[in-house]
């Protein structure tokens, strides 16, 4: 969708407009919901920010201005302030766990480039599908599925210290892939 069309279908919204905001809704959640589902790292709390996201845009809580930036960069900086919000919301007192997957993250990068880095995504999916069908599965899991090393163990029924070595062994793998010419756009992706 152009940002064109993104302005007419908001400008609708504005005026209440349920078409548009549907139209909205339908090209842009799943990209929301990745964005914040990489926040989070948790499907209930991802859903619940494209919900805010989607309510402050029909309850006119943040207005889009046209020569700030793209309107997809700006429906992603309210889907990062939502996922913020919520993030330190749920996790108050609570102690949160680094894992090898946070090393990954990079909160820096600004929602624009994000997006665009979604053609990565497609990249780092050919190149895990060159890792071993082991590594395949736990890769699969811990990064795509967001489960921790504890859940994967319990899944599979590997001992824990199996599930950190094939993430590691896996990882290692990925970054001698990314290496080759045509996974070599990897490097946000893989460190």
């Amino acid at each position: 969708m152009s940002n064109q069309r993104d302005l007419e279908l908001y400008q609708r919204v504005l005026i209440h407009d349920q078409e548009a905001l549907e139209l909205l809704y339908d090209h842009y959640e799943k990209l929301l919901y990745s964005f914040a589902f990489r926040l989070t790292r948790n499907n209930t709390m991802a859903e619940e920010v494209v919900q805010d996201v989607f309510f402050k845009l029909w309850n006119i809580h943040a207005v889009y201005q046209e020569d700030k930036g793209k309107f997809s960069s700006w429906l992603l900086t309210i889907a990062r302030n939502a996922s913020m919000d919520l993030l330190s919301k749920h996790t108050k007192n609570q102690h949160t766990e680094f894992e090898d997957r946070d090393s990954l993250r990079d909160l820096s990068q600004s929602p624009e480039e994000y997006a665009e880095s979604n053609e990565q995504k497609g990249l780092l999916h050919k190149a895990v599908e060159r890792l071993k069908e082991d590594q395949q599965e736990i890769i699969k899991l811990f990064y795509f599925n967001g489960l921790s090393h504890e859940k994967i163990a319990q899944d599979t029924g590997l001992p824990l210290g199996t599930v950190k070595s094939r993430i590691r062994l896996a990882l290692k793998h990925l970054k001698h892939l990314k290496h080759l010419k045509h996974l070599k756009n990897l490097n946000p992706v893989i460190r």
